[in-house]
């Protein structure tokens, strides 16, 4: 048993001496993170960041993050962390975002710079090792969860030249940085010798030589109508000679063309030959980054409200996961629960609201009702006055003047 026991001492104290932690923000001693974040200076009307949980959380403290906070605005920070080098081991790039105001419009990235970075003066230029394209992983995130809600995103780096990426813990893009990507000149290039022969037919059909064109078949594609009539009061010597409107002919059939055949001389596409690309050369190291030091956001939103959290650089795959799993694990469901009330209480307003404005609007409906039913009895009244009058009139006469 005791030996047991030590093994697995022996195995936890490996992993640990392994998995390297080389940057981790989560925000949890308020004000404290502009101590550890720098705002670039090279634009003087960058955005305002602000620490907050936002309107909806699974956990008001531990859910902090950073959130812009301004409108239209560009927004460039960054943190700096002793510098390392990738080489040999899986590099893991980790946060949290949460879109709560329904973002549809703006750019932005997460990168990864050398440590050599000036970071007051980091703007869009600035050279980077790594860059999340923010505005691609919304658009691969609608396509598994349209929400408001925090997700989680990871980056992995492995020096076998692979990558993978996941959201919320699940991967959803994966495959090799040579192939996908194009750091190196491609292997093969098409053959500049070769030329496709002038023989070479590559029409798979053709018109039939022997269709002919019917003798009926051109008619005019608008014709005079038949029905119409000279309006009488046309005079020629003002309005011209008169001609009827055209109209389209139901005869017509359009332009003419010969039926297609399959082509006997058809010998397919002609695929232009490849040869070994001279200028390509392997490349190992395309995974390595020698000097990583800061990780910056680099930002365009026309709606403010974004929310960055959870922030985790390590050479450790699981210790990631298990990261996510500690912190946005814990929290995505009374998140999620908590924007439901939300969403329900504002659907409840809305309903209560809409109910409100029904019964105002039927009140008024009855209203003008009985106003027009008033002025109704009011004309019938005063016509049967008049009636009546005309009758005592009628009665008052002299019997001469009957």
């Amino acid at each position: 048993m005791f030996r047991v026991l030590g093994v697995i001492a022996v195995i936890l104290a490996v992993y640990c001496v392994h998995a390297k932690i080389y940057f981790r923000e989560e925000f949890l001693d308020g004000d404290e993170w502009r101590s550890r974040w720098v705002n670039s200076k090279h634009k003087s009307d960058y955005g305002e960041w602000k620490l907050t949980a936002g309107d909806f959380y699974g956990d008001a403290e531990k859910d902090k993050g950073l959130q812009t906070s301004q409108d239209a605005r560009f927004y460039a920070v960054s943190a700096r962390f002793d510098s390392f080098s990738n080489e040999g081991k899986p590099l893991v790039i980790q946060f949290t975002v949460k879109h709560e105001q329904k973002i549809d419009c703006g750019g932005g990235y997460v990168k990864v710079f050398p440590a050599d970075l000036e970071q007051t003066e980091m703007h869009g230029e600035s050279s980077y090792y790594i860059m999340f394209v923010l505005s691609a992983i919304i658009s691969l995130r609608k396509r598994l969860n349209d929400d408001e809600l925090t997700h989680l995103y990871t980056l992995i780096l492995n020096p076998d030249q692979t990558y993978e990426v996941k959201i919320d813990n699940e991967k959803v893009e994966s495959g090799s940085l040579e192939e996908d990507w194009d750091f190196l000149p491609p292997k093969k290039i098409k053959d500049p010798e070769a030329k496709k022969p002038e023989d070479w037919d590559d029409r798979a059909k053709i018109d039939d030589p022997s269709d002919t064109k019917p003798e009926d078949w051109d008619k005019p594609e608008n014709i005079p109508d038949p029905d119409a009539k000279k309006p009488e009061d046309w005079d020629e010597d003002m309005d011209g000679e008169w001609e009827p409107p055209m109209i389209p002919n139901p005869e017509y059939k359009g332009e003419w063309k010969p039926k297609q055949i399959d082509n006997p001389n058809y010998k397919g596409a002609w695929v232009h030959p490849e040869i070994e690309n001279p200028e390509y050369s392997p490349d190992s190291n395309i995974y390595k980054f020698d000097n990583i030091g800061v990780l910056g956001l680099d930002l365009w939103q026309v709606k403010s409200g974004t929310i960055f959290d959870n922030f985790l650089i390590t050479d450790d795959v699981k210790e990631a996961e298990e990261i996510g799993k500690e912190t946005w694990g814990v929290t995505k469901e009374p998140e999620k629960k908590m924007k439901q009330e939300q969403d329900d209480l504002k659907r409840k307003e809305e309903e209560e609201k809409n109910k409100e404005q029904d019964t105002e609007a039927a009140a008024d409906e009855d209203e003008d009702d009985e106003e027009e039913e008033e002025e109704e009895e009011e004309e019938t009244q005063e016509d049967t006055d008049e009636a009546l009058s005309e009758t005592d009139e009628e009665d008052a006469k002299p019997k001469d003047e009957l």
